[in-house]
């Protein structure tokens, strides 16, 4: 990986035109914290960029990370007026699993999340055919929030096709990211 660059050396300045929210965010903010948010930029400027997905096909932006950030600029007149309707974002080009394992990784680095919507997300994920291995991975989670989230959605296709027994108990205790097992 020596040629790897990370996507923030790489900031663009978009429309907020061209720019539109994912449907998987389960970041909530409250309203002071919003208004504070707001204070923030008109203070500091943007000083981190959203993260986006660019779609060639409709030419948009697809938001992964930077939600609020990017409604603070839709709403906030003089923040949009003093940056011109343009919004600092940075493109990752991840399918739309990936995606989401991006943006819940982005919100519990930040200790935000919402329990409803990511059970959402696990079901979305376990959908796609992700592996529980996979989602323990990339999203950054243990193998009994995993379950709970699974529970909480009332899909009894999520636990479709697995075998529950006590022998299955210690599968992945030692490295949550085995590939080799899922957590059932």
């Amino acid at each position: 990986m020596e040629n790897y660059k990370s996507p923030v050396y790489e900031v663009r300045a978009v429309p907020i035109e061209k720019i539109e929210a994912n449907s998987y965010n389960p970041n909530i903010v409250a309203p002071p914290e919003m208004k504070l948010l707001e204070i923030s930029i008109w203070e500091d400027g943007y000083t981190m960029p959203c993260v986006c997905y660019y779609d060639k096909e409709r030419d948009k932006y697809e938001l992964v990370d930077g939600y609020h950030r990017y409604m603070v600029l839709k709403k906030s007149k003089r923040i949009y007026e003093r940056e011109n309707g343009m919004l600092p974002v940075t493109v990752i080009d991840k399918d739309l699993s990936n995606r989401m394992a991006s943006t819940i990784r982005h919100n519990r680095a930040r200790g935000t999340h919402n329990v409803e919507l990511m059970s959402e997300i696990v079901a979305e994920l376990t959908k796609a055919n992700m592996s529980d291995a996979w989602i323990l991975r990339n999203i950054g989670m243990d193998r009994d929030e995993l379950l709970r989230l699974k529970q909480i959605t009332g899909i009894a296709e999520l636990f479709a096709n697995r075998e529950f027994s006590d022998g299955m108990q210690n599968c992945g205790e030692n490295d949550p990211t085995d590939l080799e097992h899922d957590i059932y």
